[in-house]
């Protein structure tokens, strides 16, 4: 992970999203940025050798506090962060530091926080105490409210994301142009090729899709002499699997939906 510097540490936004392609990747980066805050070398980057440093980032600093998902009487995380957690956050933001001159709050995977909860989030965030930071993690900062995006500053550690999306995209036009070729057994060999990426790549390539179609459809991109209902159609059906794709329907059903009624034109048109 690439370097996270901020210049004079006391210069810091009070809140942060930070997005990365993994949530271990993002919280690591939250805690070099929680390091950052606390170090008492106050040079923007946690300098790993004070003893502010060395709490922060094992973790035992008592003016960091990590919020998560919590676990159930088996031992399972439960699917949200409740409102009752960012409640206890709220009161103990205004108790001032144990050792530090901030106090930094880090929610991991902040996208699992129900609306509730966001929302409660979302009055500290307008009305932040005096030398406290707030740091959201999260790999897909759109699941967050708006409202809280707009209150904060935001990290999207790109760097080598860049390119594999530019791969997504190289990927995602193929499919287009073979749906758009009205060549079914084209289509099927593009879905039988890669029918065997993961769950997470096959959401990002959907996801590329509908944003790749709506553009067509603006006219903001070549559109394949695909018509306006061939393109809404396509566009419809990718977001529907995307949809599926959420509820854990397995990515093999999925191309193969894909294959089945993706072809474009009602015939073969690349013949």
């Amino acid at each position: 992970m690439a370097e996270l510097k901020f210049g004079d540490a006391s210069r810091l936004s009070h809140a942060y999203i930070v997005t990365a392609g993994s949530p271990d990747e993002a919280l690591r980066a939250a805690r070099q940025i929680a390091a950052a805050a606390v170090c008492l070398r106050g040079r923007g980057v946690p300098c790993g050798e004070c003893r502010a440093c060395r709490k922060a980032l094992t973790g035992i600093h008592p003016d960091i506090t990590l919020v998560s998902r919590l676990t159930d009487d088996k031992g399972r995380k439960k699917r949200e962060i409740g409102v009752d957690q960012i409640r206890a956050v709220i009161a103990d933001a205004y108790v001032l530091p144990n050792e530090a001159e901030r106090k930094v709050y880090i929610i991991d995977e902040a996208d699992a926080m129900n609306v509730p909860a966001q929302n409660a989030a979302l009055k500290l965030l307008e009305e932040p105490p005096k030398g406290v930071l707030f740091l959201l993690c999260t790999v897909n900062a759109q699941q967050l409210l708006p409202t809280v995006r707009s209150r904060c500053a935001e990290i999207d550690l790109g760097g080598d994301e860049a390119a594999a999306d530019e791969e997504t995209e190289k990927l995602t036009r193929a499919f287009i142009r073979a749906a758009a070729s009205g060549d079914r057994a084209k289509l099927f060999a593009w879905c039988a090729k890669n029918e065997t990426m993961d769950a997470r790549a096959a959401a990002d390539f959907l996801e590329c899709a509908g944003e790749l179609t709506a553009d067509m459809l603006c006219l903001r991109r070549d559109a394949l002499g695909m018509s306006r209902e061939e393109l809404t159609r396509l566009n419809a059906l990718t977001a529907r699997c995307l949809g599926y794709l959420k509820v854990n329907t397995g990515v093999k059903h999925i191309f193969g939906l894909l294959a089945a009624d993706a072809v474009t034109g009602g015939g073969n048109r690349g013949k």
